[in-house]
């Protein structure tokens, strides 16, 4: 990697450059599906890594105890990282959501991420870049419409829950830090998310388009995510809102049949859209039956190379098959 360009309003006592071959990295939501294979493999480039724990703290496995909530963290212990990468937040899709469900959502992303902006904003040795989780849910939903970096935040309550969690990364940005709000897409893995969820019914030939079918689907292979957290840390052009997802955002009936040829199964059984709605409430309308047509243009535009770039690739690539 090369050494990080100095950047206008960058405040004084930021690390200005990284070694070629090693990083200091802090990594939250390094137990969950995506944050367990970022740390993996940047351990394994010989990056060091340090992760956040709500629980008492391993110092020999480079643990650090916070306490969002309590508006508790080792400061001290930050000082010197070249990067933080910011993933924790409760699950959207575990439970139905209902008023305290829907505050646990907000509150988990709000504050650990002011918390974050805040204290690397006071450190002597800031880190360079600051790369924080966030959802192409922001943009709420939008028919068929082409949506990029530049379009507006859209209504509901995923689109202001992302909203609040950009905006608690300001401290940040005002101490002169890089900030990448990384607007993730459906994160296709076998390990969890959604299509861990779907693999059963799907398998047992039970599966089907959700609603009417053409609601657009913006999706991402956590393989590609966690380069793409990778790319974010190291283009320094980068910065703002950037979407992390494939290129070809498909309908629901497309990501069916394409699931289905994968795994040679028929597609036969839909979930009519009040069905979706008696079984998961809420949630039926901001996830299931939501279309969301986004495109990746910053990460594009800087050069990246998405490993997984069609549906049925990434879906081959998230099952192994």
């Amino acid at each position: 990697m090369s050494s990080i360009d100095p950047y206008a309003g960058r405040a004084a006592g930021v690390v200005e450059e990284v070694e070629a071959s090693h990083m200091r990295v802090l990594v939250t939501g390094s137990s969950g599906l995506v944050g367990s294979e970022l740390a993996k493999r940047l351990r394994g480039q010989g990056h060091t890594v340090r992760t956040l724990v709500r629980r008492e703290a391993n110092e020999r496995q480079g643990e650090i105890a916070w306490s969002p909530a309590e508006g508790q963290i080792a400061a001290s212990e930050l000082e010197g990282l070249d990067a933080v990468v910011h993933l924790a937040g409760e699950s959207i899709a575990e439970g139905r959501w209902n008023d305290e469900k829907k505050k646990r959502i907000l509150e988990s992303r709000v504050q650990g991420t002011k918390l974050l902006a805040e204290t690397i904003g006071k450190l002597k040795q800031k880190p360079s870049t600051f790369v924080c989780a966030s959802a192409i849910g922001i943009y709420g939903s939008r028919g068929d419409e082409k949506l990029t970096e530049e379009s507006a935040a859209g209504e509901g309550f995923l689109a202001d829950v992302c909203q609040a969690w950009e905006k608690a990364c300001e401290p940040a940005r005002k101490a002169g830090i890089r900030v990448v709000n990384l607007r993730i897409g459906v994160v296709l893995s076998r390990e969890g998310g959604a299509l861990k969820k779907m693999l059963l019914p799907f398998q047992l030939g039970a599966g089907g388009r959700l609603g009417s079918g053409q609601q657009f689907m913006s999706w991402i292979t956590r393989d590609d995510l966690v380069q793409v957290i990778q790319h974010a840390i190291e283009h320094t052009e980068l910065s703002g809102p950037v979407n992390a997802v494939a290129p070809e955002p498909v309908t629901n009936k497309v990501f069916t049949q394409a699931l289905g040829k994968v795994l040679h199964r028929p597609t036969l059984f839909p979930v009519p859209a009040p069905a979706a709605r008696l079984a998961f409430g809420e949630m039926a309308d901001e996830l299931l039956l939501s279309s969301t047509r986004v495109v990746p243009e910053k990460l594009q535009g800087s050069g990246y190379q998405f490993a997984s770039a069609d549906i049925e690739g990434g879906l081959r690539t998230a099952l192994q098959r």
